[in-house]
């Protein structure tokens, strides 16, 4: 297949890029406008002859109309995703995860292209720590940012264009993801990249919040999984049964990093934090027959611990900024 795939520079889609070079003979086109969260170093050391690198923007018609026409089929990751960010400007979230999908979606409905658009479970809101139950595919959305409520809206966009329009479309929300590439302003590199600088990770609040984490590499072999098999209209929720609280994480990386588990700092909490994230992927597994390759989270973040100590000329240009801007937050 001839395949385009929007914000391939960034963490979850690079990781998509490699594990569809890896895994099939797929030619990928990557569609990335190299914000700050898109670095073209994490697709270095693939063949030029499987993936061709276009700089532009979602929300160019022309550019995205005539890449639509070269294409079997689009995987759309480009999106703005880091909470704090969406709390101190929400406008780039409208443009991105709004616009932008409207704009992908107008020349999928043109060019009769296959469509797969990538979300997450923050779209459902939270979940009480205690409460036994986890998201399902049928679970009323209840965001509760700019960003979750920009993904909401780009996923109600996608199946009404499906609906109304006939686009050839599914959609996923995964829960979060961890792995190589991940920008340092996110919460485990963070945490791993302050370690490897001798600084102290921070941890907001009492680090009770609740995330299901997913290997990077699994939510890819996922979407391929979908993109294959998913019946058209169709959600599928992405999740490897990864439920830790935050203080279990941070403490977990001390421990693989040696350090003491409790030589982290408590910081002010976020506006809004989410509590629990939980997902039931019960529906992509019995229907499309999908497994997690990371069982063992510990595993996945020694090996993810392991690529960011062997790759900090890849991290380290972005660091000192994500410090400061946290700095300034009491963060």
């Amino acid at each position: 297949m001839r395949l385009l795939v929007t914000g391939g520079a960034g963490f979850i889609g690079s990781n998509f890029v490699h594990h569809v070079v890896a895994n099939t003979d797929d030619h990928v086109t990557v569609l990335d406008a190299l914000t700050y969260a898109g670095n073209r170093a994490s697709l270095a050391g693939l063949p030029s002859e499987r993936v061709e690198f276009v700089h532009g923007d979602i929300t160019d018609a022309a550019l995205v109309s005539g890449l639509f026409a070269e294409a079997d089929a689009v995987v759309h990751y480009a999106a703005e995703s880091h909470n704090d960010n969406s709390l101190h400007d929400p406008r780039p979230f409208l443009d991105t995860n709004i616009v932008g999908t409207y704009t992908l979606l107008e020349a999928a409905r043109r060019h009769d292209v296959r469509f797969h658009h990538i979300s997450t479970d923050e779209v459902y809101g939270d979940l009480e720590l205690d409460d036994p139950e986890r998201f399902t595919e049928s679970t009323p959305y209840n965001p509760s940012s700019p960003y979750s409520s920009t993904k909401a809206g780009s996923d109600l966009l996608v199946r009404a264009w499906a609906r109304s329009f006939g686009v050839r479309a599914t959609i996923s929300n995964c829960s979060n993801n961890y792995g190589p590439y991940q920008h340092v302003e996110k919460f485990i590199p963070r945490q791993i990249t302050n370690v490897i600088r001798g600084i102290r990770p921070r941890l907001y609040g009492e680090g009770r919040n609740v995330r299901d984490w997913i290997h990077a590499d699994d939510h890819s072999s996922a979407v391929l999984t979908i993109l294959d098999r998913g019946r058209i209209g169709e959600t599928y929720l992405i999740g490897a049964d990864g439920e830790r609280s935050n203080r279990d994480v941070v403490e977990r990386i001390l421990t693989l990093m040696g350090e003491p588990a409790g030589a982290y700092d408590h910081v002010m909490d976020r506006a809004g934090h989410d509590l629990r994230y939980a997902i039931d992927s019960t529906k992509l597994r019995t229907e499309l027959g999908w497994a997690p390759r990371f069982s063992d989270f510990e595993a996945g973040l020694a090996a993810t611990i392991a690529w960011y100590r062997a790759n900090e000329s890849w991290w380290a240009p972005s660091k000192a900024g994500v410090e400061a801007f946290y700095a300034g937050k009491g963060q």
